[in-house]
């Protein structure tokens, strides 16, 4: 018989796969992923980001084709998503500096930080997309 059994005390296990649909994460948890996932497209984009600069700035003919693929409304939104991307590493960046120095990492304040990075991120994110799709 296992020891938790005998001492009546609540048995702990690992999660499955299966498990994971009905497991509900803290927000601090979600924004934590979310600073991973934006990392890892800033990552991986950058090579890509960095080869359409380099050849834009080739010439006034390149940065014009450029300037026309970039207007199309689907090259917009892979733009948008960097933008967010950006915006969001960043600002969840400082919150895990802070967290490296012990400031806010209870529970209570956790989910604060967590709150203020997505207030302070997806205006400004909603901002660059009006700026990008021509509201202003």
């Amino acid at each position: 018989m296992s020891d938790s059994l005998k001492t009546g005390k609540p048995q702990f296990r690992n999660i499955n796969i299966a498990d994971l649909v009905h497991y509900r994460m803290p927000l601090a948890a979600i924004i934590s992923i979310m600073h991973r996932i934006s990392g890892a497209l800033i990552f991986l984009l950058l090579p890509v980001i960095l080869l359409l600069l380099d050849k834009s700035l080739m010439s006034e003919i390149s940065f014009e084709h450029f300037k026309g693929i970039a207007s199309h409304w689907f090259v917009k939104l892979i733009i948008l998503g960097l933008v967010w991307a950006y915006l969001h590493h960043f600002c969840a960046g400082i919150r895990h500096l802070l967290a490296d120095v012990h400031v806010g990492v209870d529970k209570v304040n956790g989910r604060k930080s967590a709150v203020i990075v997505l207030a302070i991120s997806l205006p400004l994110t909603a901002l660059v997309a009006l700026k990008l799709f021509g509201a202003f």
